[in-house]
């Protein structure tokens, strides 16, 4: 079923935020009653349920209140004086404006995992020193986007390249929606530039690719084996001299029916560094059981192959002039500087918001 290319008002989200508090009555009135005691899954249910109820009405609440905030203040500015409340006003509504469009926004993750936290790899296409640097711009970027929404984010695995960048890097961001919001930065991404490592100055195009998991929450069944595990432990790479790992922490987990290959090292905990690799593995499982039930791998991770020209969902040149363009969507902006400091809402947006008009899976 198609949905309609439209941004949902905020008299519409005030009416489901209504239809939300209906059912929070009744998950409340269902978790005090004895009988729903006896059954622990439909309790963990059930409080998971009101869990997300409550962070999808509380920020509605908080606008809410902003606005009857607002009205009162407004009558200020008639009064003798009132004028000097102006600009503190005006600085209100804009961040409410802002407060508004994002619950906007959230009205169109509404996705099985959206509300997930995210595994993001990125890995060089061919190219070496220059792919594997581009490599590193983007986790810098995605880092300094996770910083601006406040999200915690864990490496687990971050292999350095032999020069400069890095070869691959697998990282967890944790937060509400984090998948969401990522899911769209999925695909292959293509830098234009005058390269640093090049002695003539001559304009080069390197691509690197993105892939994003939802994490998998620990409710959701996914059948592994211990049979089916081949579990390698090795020395986690990093800086020398006193402070080089001395202890095989670093944990490399291969799923033989599927392929699958996991490393973590991030952590100085052998136990540690095994529990996040399994974290990723159940979600690379379960997300390869929904791309074989859909059948459109594409609208979960983005395509692996072909890192190359051609493929790439969004472009970022600087050199002969200075653009970000996304390819899917025709957004564009002009401050690529801005855009690899972290400044990616404008993409995230844009996608979030043609996928609107996408058929629902």
């Amino acid at each position: 079923m198609k949905r309609s290319k439209r941004r949902c008002s905020l008299s519409e989200v005030i009416f489901d935020v209504a239809a939300q508090k209906e059912n929070l009555e009744k998950i409340e009135k269902e978790l005090s009653s004895e009988e729903v005691w006896s059954f622990p899954e439909r309790i963990r249910e059930l409080q998971k349920k009101k869990a997300d109820i409550q962070d999808a009405i509380q920020p509605v609440e908080t606008a809410l209140e902003k606005i009857h905030y607002l009205e009162e203040s407004i009558g200020i500015l008639g009064e003798d004086e009132g004028d000097i409340f102006l600009e503190e006003i005006k600085k209100e509504i804009d961040a409410l404006k802002r407060e508004t469009e994002e619950i906007e926004l959230r009205l169109l993750l509404s996705g099985e995992v959206d509300k997930n936290n995210a595994i993001v790899t990125i890995h060089p296409g061919a190219g070496g020193t220059e792919s594997q640097d581009w490599t590193q711009m983007l986790m810098r970027m995605y880092l300094r986007w996770t910083e601006r929404h406040r999200f915690k984010v864990e490496i687990a695995d971050l292999q350095p390249g032999d020069e400069a960048g890095v070869k691959s890097v697998t990282f967890t961001v944790e937060g509400p929606y984090a998948y969401g919001y990522l899911k769209g930065e999925a695909g292959i991404h293509r830098l234009v530039r005058i390269s640093p490592f090049d002695a003539n100055k001559r304009r080069h195009t390197s691509f690197s690719a993105v892939l994003v998991y939802p994490e998998i929450e620990d409710d959701v069944k996914i059948d592994i084996r211990e049979e089916d595990l081949k579990i390698d432990t090795f020395r986690a790479s990093g800086a020398g001299g006193q402070h080089v790992n001395k202890v095989s922490s670093a944990v490399r987990i291969t799923h033989i029916p599927s392929g699958i290959i996991i490393s973590c090292q991030s952590e100085r905990s052998q136990h540690r560094n095994r529990e996040l690799a399994m974290k990723i593995l159940k979600s690379r499982l379960y997300d390869a059981s929904l791309k074989e039930r859909e059948k459109k791998m594409d609208t979960i991770i983005g395509d692996k192959k072909g890192i190359s020209w051609g493929n790439q969902i969004r472009s970022y040149v600087l050199q002969p002039y200075r653009l970000v363009k996304d390819h899917r969507t025709n957004v564009e902006a002009g401050n690529v500087d801005a855009v690899l400091d972290g400044d990616i809402d404008l993409f995230i947006k844009g996608f979030l918001n043609s996928a609107g008009s996408r058929p629902s899976l």
